[in-house]
């Protein structure tokens, strides 16, 4: 007789989430992944559907892809997934005019005494150079053919399976200068590869523009609040009934 303790299958569809650190910070941080009010959850709870949130701050469409071919929690996910949302991009839009490699490396900068330098000359530069409003994080062109080889890879697998993506959401980020110059190119080429692919874009920006500049937002100007989440959880309830 098998043990009772042992996990029981389910038969509920999964929505399978690759994000930035947009879909898990509240008004006031970092949340868990299973926190009943952040957008995932909300989606989940109104299509009861399982949710596998794969994420992690300042991903870009690159490391969305990354995740999606070498995290096993996403090959676990997919056969049982009832849609896919590629739910990064922001990021990618926003100013880096200094190196990307950079900022990710000074967590390994040894002895701590430098580490604590660097990291406090980045944050001292980043928002004054950031007001150059260029190059952004990824170019639009990056973005677009990393989600391209992302959507691929899942047709391979499961060529039934609906992919969503995300139009970048908008910030008021004294860390990045207040500057957002990058995202309409890449809105542009979003909503070209879109045509293409027939892949449906949520738009975060317009979900969540209120919020973000209503004061209710998280204080560090680029993530929301719990209304942003609402409404982002609406906007993308609605975009899977339409492809489901």
């Amino acid at each position: 007789m098998a043990s009772t303790d042992e996990p029981q299958p389910t038969d509920r569809p999964v929505l399978l989430v690759i994000a930035d650190s947009l879909s898990y910070f509240g008004p006031k941080g970092g949340l868990p992944a299973d926190h009943p009010r952040i957008w995932p959850n909300l989606v989940g709870a109104e299509l009861d559907w399982d949710v596998e949130l794969i994420g992690r701050i300042g991903w870009t469409c690159r490391d969305a892809y990354w995740a999606l071919i070498g995290d096993p929690r996403v090959w676990a996910a997919v056969p049982r997934a009832g849609a896919v949302v590629f739910a990064v991009g922001g990021m990618d839009t926003l100013p880096s005019p200094l190196p990307t490699a950079l900022r990710e490396l000074i967590r390994y900068v040894r002895p701590p005494v430098l580490r604590r330098g660097v990291r406090a000359t980045y944050n001292w530069l980043q928002p004054k150079l950031s007001k150059l409003g260029r190059p952004v994080a990824l170019p639009p062109k990056v973005s677009v053919d990393y989600l391209e080889q992302s959507r691929e890879a899942l047709a391979q697998l499961r060529p039934d399976l609906p992919v969503v993506a995300v139009l970048p959401s908008v910030h008021d980020c004294a860390a990045y200068g207040r500057v957002h110059s990058g995202r309409d190119r890449a809105v542009q080429a979003l909503r070209a590869w879109s045509a293409r692919t027939s892949v449906p874009l949520v738009d975060l920006a317009e979900a969540v523009r209120d919020n973000i500049f209503s004061g209710e937002a998280n204080p560090d100007g680029i993530h929301w609040g719990w209304d942003g989440h609402t409404a982002v959880a609406n906007s993308m309830v609605k975009t899977l009934q339409e492809v489901r």
